[in-house]
């Protein structure tokens, strides 16, 4: 852990890691001993704490713990730990242990809302996530001197959700000899992934559509990641650019051009992830020119959208996995359990859109992930790739379920 005073509640995370079976070796840095004590993470971990490469009885403390890791985590990661595995500065134990280890790794970054805005702080963010790292926060809250923005480290119980999402999925092949855990690689190649993202429209007139707030920012970070791990991926969006590199994109705007480019292409895709939100209505008849004011107040009669998610399940094919999206207003973890039972879907990814920084149009994003195998995860808030990440690896864990 990196020094800042969010480390005291890195002392509940490691106790809450070890309630859930994993075995702790904490490493803690210089500066964190400002705050926290290695004796006290001694206490509460399975492993004695280290705190340097010097005084152990190791002669390379810092292979050994990045070689038998299966995860690891930086909790605080601070914007020097950031800086300094970003640049490849090997110069205390948990920057070295970084550098020696395939494991993956989750960032859980902690903060003054100022410092984690700095172009030079989001540089290094970016490299880090460019390269496998998973980051989980920062959230917004009270920080330290009284002040609210932000920066504030992830709680413990959403850090350990994150943690089980990231191990959930298969591990990639290992050189011979290898030990530990590797990011998940290319562990989709060979599959095809169907994505949907956005809002569909449904016009009114040739100028103004019915349509609800979703940016599409989620379904598109899904198709990146599952194109980054190796899937070939179709993406039919409703929004618009940047599209995901490695991706083919169909873009449509109705609920029934959505269904009309996903029933066309399901039948080939081993994995189908409905991320769009769909409208539910549309209007009967769509009026052939302008409604103006001064023609008066226009009768709107609507009509039921096409039920995509439910045509899926119909025609599904053996071994195709199928994924829900539900957004939902409050709690989501009941509505993403009543989805999942209702439509016969192997897994629902469920999100309150009230919450702030959650969901429509935002960077960040929170869900509860179920599956029809018993899975509930807790994600976010964390970076709408990150949660893709997360859902990819459910999907995966699914897949390799008996």
């Amino acid at each position: 852990m990196g020094g800042g005073i969010a480390a005291y509640k890195s002392v509940e995370l490691c106790r809450r890691l070890v309630a859930a079976g994993a075995l702790v070796s904490p490493v803690l840095s210089a500066a964190a001993e400002r705050f926290v004590t290695a004796t006290t993470f001694s206490a509460v971990a399975t492993e004695a704490a280290r705190t340097t490469l010097w005084d152990g009885p190791e002669p390379s403390p810092h292979t050994t713990l990045g070689q038998r890791s299966d995860l690891v985590v930086v909790a605080p990661a601070t914007a020097r730990v950031l800086a300094a595995y970003a640049m490849g500065l090997a110069d205390d134990l948990l920057v070295t242990t970084l550098l020696a280890t395939r494991a993956p790794v989750v960032l859980c970054p902690a903060m003054h809302t100022e410092m984690w805005e700095q172009p030079a702080v989001r540089a290094n963010v970016s490299t880090l996530r460019q390269r496998g790292a998973l980051l989980v926060g920062p959230v917004d809250g009270p920080l330290a001197g009284g002040d609210t923005g932000p920066g504030r480290m992830a709680e413990p119980a959403d850090i350990v959700a994150a943690c089980v999402a990231r191990l959930s999925g298969p591990p990639e092949p290992r050189p011979p000899g290898a030990t530990g855990r590797t990011a998940q690689g290319r562990d989709l190649a060979g599959l095809a992934v169907l994505v949907t993202a956005g809002g569909t429209r449904e016009p009114l007139d040739p100028v103004r559509f019915l349509g609800n707030r979703s940016s599409g920012k989620q379904g598109h970070a899904v198709a990146a990641e599952a194109a980054a791990r190796g899937a070939t991926v179709a993406l039919v969006s409703t929004s618009g650019g940047p599209w995901p590199a490695g991706v083919e994109v169909v873009a449509v705007e109705t609920a029934a051009q959505m269904q009309a480019a996903v029933l066309a292409r399901s039948d080939e895709a081993d994995v189908v992830v409905m991320a769009a939100a769909v409208a539910d209505f549309r209007p009967v008849r769509a009026a052939g020119a302008k409604l103006r004011r001064g023609d008066g107040v226009p009768d709107v009669v609507l009509e039921a959208t096409p039920d995509i998610l439910a045509a899926l399940v119909a025609r599904r094919r053996p071994g195709q996995t199928l994924v829900g999206f539900a957004a939902e207003w409050g709690e989501p973890t009941a509505g993403a359990r009543s989805k999942l039972e209702a439509k016969g879907v192997d897994v629902v990814v469920a999100n309150d859109v009230s919450a702030p920084g959650v969901g429509f149009d935002h960077d960040t994003n929170a869900v509860v992930i179920v599956s029809g195998a018993g899975m509930e995860l807790n994600v976010g808030p964390a970076d709408k790739r990150d949660v893709a990440r997360a859902v990819i690896d459910a999907v995966t864990a699914h897949r390799s379920s008996p």
